[in-house]
């Protein structure tokens, strides 16, 4: 209504716009159910929130523009009241929701809206619980009662437990358990059968390295995933998309600049101009990447790949220039392109070194199970260059895996800035 005000001067709708109104409005309700924007959003984060929303919008401005133009009706609808309906839109959604959590927040920073929560369980897993939840006083959650369990419990624990449960009054019982007592989940659940409260099974995975954990259904059953990639699904498109469409600008902008290196390559030092060589990808699959050759051409004992050091003798001069600036990398925006590299993503290492790393740096390998990257989160804080120690590799792999369970366009977007701001020029980089 606002939008045809702001394009016609009136509020009276003509019938073809209605209808716009109604398919925009079916596409935003599926999408929004598609990628979960309505499950707990009053307690997910505002970027995350938003960055949903604004992936949303944007499909559905993609999709109501294609079928505006394959129904040969561009000549009757106005692209101006189109763009101005999907941006107010997109803010009244977004303010409304942002809005709502931020009163939420405040309100229950005070101590009101708030869910009782009886913890179960053995002591130590008991006090990781109860700090997690006093460290995000904004979701709303307060402890109602505190059962420590021993190791198995009896009949007698499991009655006075469903005594003060029910006393209580609590909305949820948290039963809070280390896998090894997964039997006594069971028992406690079946002790708690005449309570009215929701029940939340929460293991303990103590050491355990997981990866985009969640819960999941597969074949009918019910699953914790440990390891899984977070490239399924629109996940996965848009990161494709996001892959072409500033894979192939930059491609462009640097393509001068590929061509006078390919040149002085060629002039200073005999030889191939691109350094190929195998590397792991998504799902340990592995590919060729492409490189400007920075050293002379030699050979390696076979399975050995010895990194660059500082003065190394194989670098040529114009090879340090390109290291130390990062320019002996442009050429993997043709492995991005290809669909085998991403523009973001944990670096591709020599498979000798994922041979010799893999049984050292636990959870090493749980970095391919997203495309590898031209730049990552690991490099813009810091981590490029010789990994000459193995607390080098653990913090790169530690950073790499962090990347992974926090997947986002925004994150993407941001590592992309950083990268940028911060320059390509690498002092560790030989």
């Amino acid at each position: 209504m606002l939008s045809h005000w702001w394009r016609f001067g009136n509020f009276n709708l003509h019938e073809r716009y209605v209808l716009a109104v109604a398919i925009i409005s079916l596409l935003i309700l599926l999408l929004n159910g598609l990628l979960g924007a309505y499950v707990r959003w009053r307690v997910t984060r505002i970027s995350t929130l938003l960055a949903r929303l604004f992936i949303v919008w944007l499909v559905v401005g993609g999709l109501a523009t294609s079928i505006i133009y394959f129904a040969n009706a561009a000549e009757r609808y106005s692209r101006l009241w189109v763009g101005v309906s999907l941006l107010l839109s997109f803010i009244m959604a977004g303010g409304a929701r942002v809005l709502v959590q931020l009163v939420l927040r405040q309100v229950r920073m005070k101590g009101r809206a708030r869910r009782s929560v009886f913890l179960v369980g053995p002591a130590h897993h008991l006090i990781n619980v109860a700090q997690g939840m006093r460290a995000s006083p904004g979701e709303g959650y307060s402890i109602a009662g505190i059962e420590r369990l021993p190791h198995i419990p009896d009949d007698a624990c499991l009655e006075r437990l469903s005594r003060r449960v029910a006393a209580s009054e609590t909305r949820e019982v948290w039963i809070c358990v280390p896998l090894e007592m997964g039997s006594v989940v069971r028992s406690i659940f079946f002790a708690l059968r005449n309570q009215t409260a929701e029940v939340r099974f929460i293991p303990e995975f103590r050491d355990m390295h997981l990866l985009n954990h969640r819960m999941s259904e597969v074949a009918g059953h019910y699953a914790i995933d440990l390891s899984v990639t977070p490239m399924n699904g629109m996940a996965q498109v848009i990161k494709r998309l996001e892959d072409i469409l500033v894979g192939g600008l930059i491609s462009l902008l640097i393509l001068p600049v590929c061509l006078g290196i390919a040149i002085a390559i060629k002039v200073t030092s005999p030889g191939p101009v691109l350094f190929k060589q195998y590397r792991t990808g998504a799902n340990g699959r592995q590919f060729k990447v492409y490189k400007f050759r920075s050293m002379e051409v030699h050979e390696e004992e076979s399975g050995k790949v010895t990194q660059a050091r500082q003065g190394d003798p194989r670098v040529t001069k114009l090879g340090a220039f390109l290291r130390r600036t990062s320019m002996d990398e442009l050429p993997q925006f043709y492995n991005v392109l290809q669909g085998r590299m991403s523009i973001v993503g944990p670096r591709p290492h020599a498979l000798a070194h994922n041979d010799h790393y893999k049984e050292l740096v636990e959870s090493y390998m749980r970095r391919h199970k997203v495309k590898p990257g031209i730049t990552g989160w690991a490099q813009v804080n810091g981590l490029r260059g010789e990994t000459d120690t193995l607390e080098k590799m653990e913090r790169r792999v530690e950073y790499d895996l962090w990347y992974i369970d926090n997947w986002s366009l925004w994150l993407d977007l941001r590592i992309i800035a950083l990268t940028i701001f911060k320059g390509f020029v690498n002092p560790n980089a030989y």
